[in-house]
């Protein structure tokens, strides 16, 4: 049985409590494709599951990665093919966890060709950032409206990356992105995707990052810098990260900081089901999390037919 189950939905729509549920029932393994649950030592704001759920459904490429060194989406291709190989091999159904939609993009159909980088632009770029990071934004804005929805404001690496793709090739990163699946996908899969009504997933995400810092997500944010993490790493821009490390600073007080990371995790939903809906083969499921395990299974059940290990 050579399919994937990929499970996918807007930020805290309870994909990975889902996923974990559907490997259990299924004989499955979770293969998580979240591009800050990789890190090790971000573990609150990441959402990763916890110790009791691991130990029941084996979960693959979290922990994997030094924060550091940082993590593509070339190298989660890389990481995510060699477990579901190894997940195949032992006659058990590969269920991937869809945080991060680019990196579940690239396992299906591959990452697109982008043009090679030219130190010259990014350096000229990275100038223009630094001079006024909102007059890039509407730079971008202009040659990629889609970019500039699906990136966080306040994320420099991929916003450059988004114009420098628009100005070495002459069309918008989304757009080469669309066209990239001409052929067959690299894996056969079914996509299940989470959508919750607004007001409830509103209310999860409120309860999700209320629940992250009173975890102690500003301790663990203190002892990752204390570890010589840099705040500028690319891993400290996840939302809760960033506002974290702005209190400690002392820029934000922790209520304004919750505040604000509810805010970016509201809009950065909106984003992510902006994407979602233009992607083909998602089969809806109004809800969220785990309450959508017996429609979840029925639906994998009968496409994927009993050769999953279901029983």
């Amino acid at each position: 049985m050579n399919d994937l189950l990929v499970v996918v939905g807007p930020t805290a729509s309870g994909k990975t409590e889902l996923a974990a549920a559907l490997a259990e029932r299924l004989r499955g393994e979770v293969v998580s494709a979240d591009a800050f649950a990789v890190y090790r030592g971000l573990d609150i704001g990441t959402a990763k599951p916890d110790a009791a759920t691991r130990s029941r459904v084996p979960h693959h490429l979290i922990d994997v990665a030094n924060p550091r060194e940082g993590y593509s989406a070339g190298m989660f291709v890389r990481d995510a093919d060699t477990a579901i190989a190894e997940i195949r091999d032992r006659g058990r159904l590969p269920v991937v966890a869809g945080g991060t939609h680019f990196y579940v993009r690239a396992l299906l159909y591959g990452l697109f060709p982008e043009p090679p980088k030219d130190p010259r632009l990014r350096q000229l770029l990275e100038a223009e950032w630094a001079a006024d990071p909102a007059a890039v934004r509407a730079r971008l804005a202009a040659f990629d409206p889609d970019s500039v929805l699906r990136i966080a404001s306040a994320d420099r690496q991929r916003t450059l990356r988004a114009l420098e793709v628009c100005i070495l090739s002459g069309r918008p990163m989304t757009a080469l992105w669309r066209e990239h699946p001409v052929g067959a996908p690299r894996h056969g899969f079914l996509m299940l995707g989470l959508r919750p009504r607004r007001e409830e997933l509103h209310a999860r995400i409120g309860q999700r990052v209320e629940g992250m810092f009173a975890a102690g997500l500003l301790r663990e944010v203190e002892g990752l810098l204390a570890d010589g993490l840099s705040p500028q790493a690319h891993a400290l821009k996840a939302i809760g990260y960033r506002e974290s490390c702005q209190v400690l600073a002392g820029v934000l007080t922790e209520p304004d900081a919750v505040e604000r990371a509810k805010t970016a995790t509201r809009q950065l939903a909106k984003r992510q089901m902006t994407w979602l809906r233009g992607e083909k083969g998602v089969e809806w499921l109004p809800g969220a999390g785990s309450e959508l395990l017996p429609a979840a299974s029925s639906r994998v059940e009968a496409r994927l037919g009993t050769g999953t290990g279901a029983g």
